[in-house]
């Protein structure tokens, strides 16, 4: 299986000028945007690094999710949470040829920690011999950094100024997410069973 990140996260969609007042670094200068490249890195680092530890779509884009075999018969757990929409469902077989399924024959049943979809009726659409099936999904809490819960905003603003402060440090420290980061993030992990039920 695999998971494609098919869109990225805007640059209008980053906090850069929040994440400045965050930091106190000084304003009225001409220089003051010198930085901002910079600092939407470390945004983006922070963003992948939470949405790795938890399994979350920050900042709404979309996916495309691979599986070449259906986990459950009549419906399949999604790998990233939380979805708010089933853009499309592929068929591929072995040489290649497409064929769009249905939107009336499944449906997307919401959760934030473990989206599925699921068959209307019977079971998903059988996945040819040696070929895919590909799920093309809108996932994240909102287009806007508005729209993530304060925690999970407060954890990305941390960890930006964590990289921020220590950006010059080579010594490696095992790469330990700093405690107040962790701490925001643990109610969003999701829980993993039976293989992670996504497989």
């Amino acid at each position: 299986m695999m998971l494609i990140e098919e869109t990225t996260v805007p640059t209008g969609a980053l906090p850069v000028a929040v994440f400045k007042e965050h930091l106190r670094l000084g304003t009225g200068f001409a220089d003051d945007g010198l930085q901002d490249t910079l600092l939407e890195s470390f945004l983006r680092s922070a963003l992948a690094a939470i949405e790795a530890r938890t399994g979350k779509a920050l900042i709404e884009r979309t996916f495309s999710w691979s599986v070449t075999r259906w986990r459950g018969g009549c419906e399949q757990a999604l790998p990233i949470g939380p979805v708010s929409a089933v853009v499309g469902v592929t068929l591929v077989d072995r040489a290649g040829d497409q064929e769009l399924v249905d939107a009336e024959s499944y449906v997307l049943r919401p959760d934030m920690q473990r989206p599925v979809i699921a068959a209307v009726s019977g079971s998903l659409p059988a996945i040819p011999n040696a070929g895919s099936a590909t799920i093309e999904m809108l996932a994240g809490f909102g287009p806007d950094w508005s729209d993530l819960p304060a925690d999970l905003a407060q954890a990305v603003m941390l960890l930006a100024t964590h990289y921020y402060e220590y950006r010059h440090e080579v010594q490696y420290d095992g790469g330990c997410m700093p405690f107040g980061v962790s701490a925001l993030i643990e109610r969003y992990r999701t829980v993993r069973l039976l293989g992670g039920g996504t497989a």
